[in-house]
């Protein structure tokens, strides 16, 4: 197993768990981007989102609300990312979500302050728009 969050999950390395139910797992980052910040995983291998089963989703997610009032307990604020996929900055290949508490002097932006400005024609929108709608 060379997944180091399947390791994590398995017990093989040790991390500084603060919560987990059926199919998720929190623990404290061990590279933490700020004080407090959580990462909280599905406990079986999943790449990406879009490959966890309904449950999974749900115990991810129900983690990250409860979790998230802590957070923002130390800061005020809370960041809640994943990365789904390499060119979104997964640098891990299991689904995990970020709780990343802001503090106001810690250097980060917000999200629009991550990418270069883009524009796209009316038409190429209305294809996106078509491609991502039910």
């Amino acid at each position: 197993m060379s997944c180091i969050f399947c390791r994590i999950v398995s017990g093989e390395v040790p991390s500084k768990k603060i919560s987990e139910n059926d199919n998720a797992l929190a623990f404290m980052d061990a590279f933490p981007l700020t004080r407090g910040h959580l990462i909280i995983i599905p406990k079986k291998h999943r790449k990406r989102l879009q490959d966890m089963v309904t449950a999974e989703v749900s115990d991810v997610f129900e983690l990250a609300a409860k979790l998230i009032s802590r957070t923002d307990a130390l800061s005020g604020s809370t960041l809640l990312a994943i990365h789904n996929g390499p060119y979104a900055g997964q640098e891990i290949p299991h689904v995990h979500v970020h709780l990343v508490p802001r503090y106001g002097n810690d250097g980060a932006g917000p999200i629009h302050g991550m990418f270069k400005k883009t524009t796209s024609s009316e038409k190429d929108t209305a294809r996106i728009f078509e491609r991502l709608r039910d």
